[in-house]
């Protein structure tokens, strides 16, 4: 699986970008994907699977939700009968590295080269504060008018505008410590260099002299409610929810109140959002095309110190000289 993501170009940016935001040790340094490395999957054993379920797999680090059609009266003595003599082992709780990271000195460039591609694949990184952030949802607005949405600034420019790219947005994961605000974009190999000027000149704007309007705001804001009705309406959707609230320390009635808190957001508000969350001269680029084509172009754009990768996210210089 793991040689099947390196050879796509829209997935090798997702393992390669990780590691090169948080860096070496943190426990979010890892490919997006979730394979892994071919070098952690050889070193795995079975006492270090085992090692892992005595670890963090304990009772006094476990929430159990339940949804569906029970209730408490006839769920808690079943789960008692499976669960009631669960023992907590000795050892410690271990604790994951997920500690503040110091953004960037200045712009970094990663070209990762695909000979002959027709289209070149930017991804562009830098850290965002937590999910449990108390303007989550004005970060979530904000990301949904800036690149979250098909009407979005970045798409509308690349894809509806210009007619570079199939599809061009921004994207937030949730995570417990500082999680990734993603810039990214699909585009034709001989507009590689301009797309990369054309997301930064969005970016400067929305923080800059274009702020995002009262009329962009309002549109993700009626959808996120709107959207509402129909988002809890499965078992497992009602999970999900039940699953944010747990992981995020969220409120119980949290869904109950999303609606007027969704509302609730002030244009100022939103507005700040972008100002804490997009730092153009802070990104981390990783560039997965054709090099021949697109590296001068990009080189001439003056970002930053541009450097070229292998699919495994070192160094190509040092993997050529290797083969040899």
């Amino acid at each position: 699986g793991i040689v099947q993501e390196k050879s796509q170009p829209t997935v090798i940016p997702l393992r390669t970008l990780p590691p090169l935001l948080y860096g070496k040790g943190h426990a979010y340094a890892i490919p997006f994907t979730g394979s892994g490395t071919a070098a952690s999957l050889k070193a795995l054993a079975a006492a270090a699977l085992r090692r892992f379920m005595t670890d963090f797999i304990r009772p006094d680090n476990m929430k159990i939700l339940v949804a569906g059609d029970t209730t408490l009266g006839q769920i808690i003595p079943q789960l008692n009968a499976a669960f009631g003599g669960w023992k907590a082992p000795a050892s410690k709780l271990p604790l994951k590295n997920i500690g503040m990271v110091a953004p960037p000195a200045q712009v970094r460039v990663y070209l990762i080269d695909r000979p002959g591609a027709q289209q070149s694949l930017i991804l562009a990184g830098s850290l965002a504060p937590s999910t449990e952030a108390p303007n989550n949802l004005e970060i979530q607005t904000m990301n949904g008018a800036f690149g979250g949405s098909f009407t979005s600034r970045l798409n509308m420019n690349l894809r509806e505008g210009k007619h570079w790219a199939y599809g061009a947005f921004s994207f937030l994961s949730n995570a417990k410590g500082q999680r990734p605000f993603l810039l990214y974009a699909p585009v034709q190999t001989d507009k590689t260099a301009a797309s990369v000027a054309e997301m930064l000149k969005e970016a400067k704007g929305v923080i800059g002299d274009k702020p995002l309007t009262a009329q962009e705001i309002s549109k993700i804001k009626v959808g996120d409610v709107r959207s509402m009705p129909g988002g809890y309406q499965t078992t497992s959707a009602v999970m999900g929810a039940l699953q944010g609230i747990a992981l995020y320390n969220r409120p119980d009635d949290y869904v109950q109140m999303l609606k007027s808190r969704i509302e609730a957001q002030s244009d100022a508000s939103v507005e700040a959002a972008a100002k804490e969350i997009i730092h153009p001269r802070r990104l981390t680029w990783v560039i997965v095309g054709d090099l021949k084509t697109i590296e001068a172009p990009i080189r001439a754009l003056k970002l930053g110190d541009v450097r070229v990768l292998d699919a495994d996210g070192q160094p190509a210089a040092e993997t050529a000289k290797a083969a040899k």
